[in-house]
């Protein structure tokens, strides 16, 4: 966890700019003058860069107190800050694109609903498509049908939630079932990846090599003349690029910069935390089993029932919902991967009340964080938290939702996806295609890990930025299932 927090205050330090002076004033929080702020059990301040603080809040029992404070401490002014620099788009606060800012939010509606029931069975068509053409369709080089294959892990889930979201989100060619450069798309991608903790601690994309033409070119990937001639388009990005269209301050590099950014927000954190979760469960064999026999008695197909990976099977939402064992083996591997920062900016001098007996004064412009990875490697809250348990979030057959710090219920003791009005849109959507992803692998392939090889590590470098990378992929072995 050290390591986490020392990479979340050097991102934190090129955010905030420096003065020279800066004190504690009657009512604020304790000060700690270094760079390890998370040290204090209920709450601390922390200078970051000379006058400007934030202000930690480090018990969970608080945390409603922070996110119902929606009007002093506002989200937006962060995010704006840093995502139009990232992805290359103009700020569209302040007056320029009127309405823009509202109307863009009011599309995220698209991601749940009959918006999220028509995503996820293309996610379904996708995912499918992908395994029988690349991973069913034939014997691996040099082998025989039914022979095993072996892959790295990370780049395995890389490829095909790449690709599968891609297909999903943005649609297909008009003349083919996929695209014919998306490895090119993709490795790209990684190259702007790779460089994301960066870009988003405001290091001048001039500065990090080739960073910018690779960003360019991810861009120009979206250019409307490009998009128009994608067929199976969802919903969801027609009516963001008909919203743009209205909008003639708008141009066509600022309209493809905003797709782009929906890209790496559809992927960037899904693609490594269905990592997790498969790796979890390939590395806790009885899981495994148990989230199989879960799908197959979701889907009808008990014992003697066959599965063909040649038929089509369909999962609609209610069927997902059934899952309820593979979802809470999906939000352990969360709790274990996650490590986003939830950050408010004060819009103004004010008192923050935390419960009946106590309240810190906030000052205008500084921040309030929560960080719940803390919370979700708390042993008061997760008995033996650094360990894997594919049923903690599971009791009596149904989701458990009971969970106690100091004696009292937490109303919030998951956090993946943020809080209130930073509360990953998409979440719904994430989920259901993790969801889909582990069904028809284990469907479809037996798999394991290979011997000789030590465990997936966290890779700390993105720490309070979402689901944390392996440091290193992970080989794995896997053949299509004896029907």
């Amino acid at each position: 966890v050290l390591q986490h927090l020392l990479t979340v205050s050097g991102v934190l330090q090129h955010l905030l700019t420096t003065s020279l002076v800066s004190c504690r004033r009657d009512g604020e929080p304790p000060l700690i003058k270094g760079w390890i702020p998370y040290v204090a059990k209920t709450f601390s301040q922390f200078r970051l860069a000379g006058c400007k603080y934030m202000t930690f809040v480090m018990d969970p029992l608080l945390y409603p107190s922070v996110i119902r404070h929606g009007r002093q401490l506002d989200f937006h002014e962060f995010s704006d800050k840093v995502a139009p620099v990232t992805f290359g788009y103009p700020p569209i606060r302040g007056g320029k694109f009127p309405g823009l800012p509202e109307q863009i939010g009011r599309t995220f509606q698209l991601l749940q609903g009959d918006g999220l029931s028509a995503l996820t069975e293309s996610m379904m068509s996708n995912l499918l498509l992908l395994f029988r053409q690349d991973h069913l369709g034939g014997p691996p080089p040099g082998g025989a049908s039914g022979d095993w294959r072996s892959a790295g892990m990370y780049e395995f889930c890389n490829s095909i939630m790449f690709e599968a979201t891609f297909l999903t989100i943005y649609g297909r060619p008009a003349s083919a079932s996929r695209h014919s450069d998306t490895g090119l798309l993709r490795r790209d991608f990684v190259r702007f990846d790779n460089m994301f903790p960066l870009l988003i601690a405001q290091i001048p994309i001039r500065l990090l090599g080739r960073t910018k033409a690779v960003r360019d070119k991810l861009i120009d990937y979206f250019l409307p003349h490009r998009m128009s001639r994608w067929a199976d388009t969802s919903l969801f990005i027609r009516t963001r690029s008909e919203l743009f269209e209205q909008y003639d301050a708008l141009g066509d590099v600022d309209k493809a910069a905003q797709h782009f950014a929906i890209l790496w927000a559809s992927v960037g954190n899904t693609i490594p935390a269905t990592f997790w979760a498969m790796y979890h469960l390939a590395r806790h064999p009885e899981a495994l089993r148990e989230a199989r026999r879960e799908i197959q008695s979701v889907l009808g197909l008990g014992d003697g029932v066959p599965f063909s990976s040649s038929r089509d099977v369909r999962l609609d939402r209610e069927q997902l919902e059934k899952l309820v064992y593979l979802e809470s083996a999906i939000s352990e591997s969360l709790r274990l991967s996650s490590a986003s920062m939830n950050i408010r900016v004060a819009q103004e001098d004010f008192s923050l009340r935390l419960d009946a007996g106590r309240s810190v004064a906030v000052r205008r412009g500084d921040f309030v964080a929560l960080y719940p990875q803390t919370m979700h490697m708390d042993p008061e809250i997760y008995e033996e938290p650094q360990s894997f348990r594919a049923d903690r979030f599971l009791q009596d057959g149904v989701e458990k939702t009971d969970f106690y710090k100091d004696g009292q219920r937490l109303r919030y003791y998951l956090m993946p996806f943020g809080s209130g009005s930073s509360r990953c849109p998409g979440r719904f959507f994430a989920v259901n295609e993790i969801k889909q992803f582990l069904c028809v692998l284990l469907l479809c392939v037996d798999l394991q890990l290979e011997d000789g090889q030590a465990g997936a590590t966290l890779d700390a470098s993105r720490a309070g930025l979402g689901i944390l990378l392996p440091a290193a992929d992970v080989r794995f072995r896997y053949r299509p299932r004896n029907m």
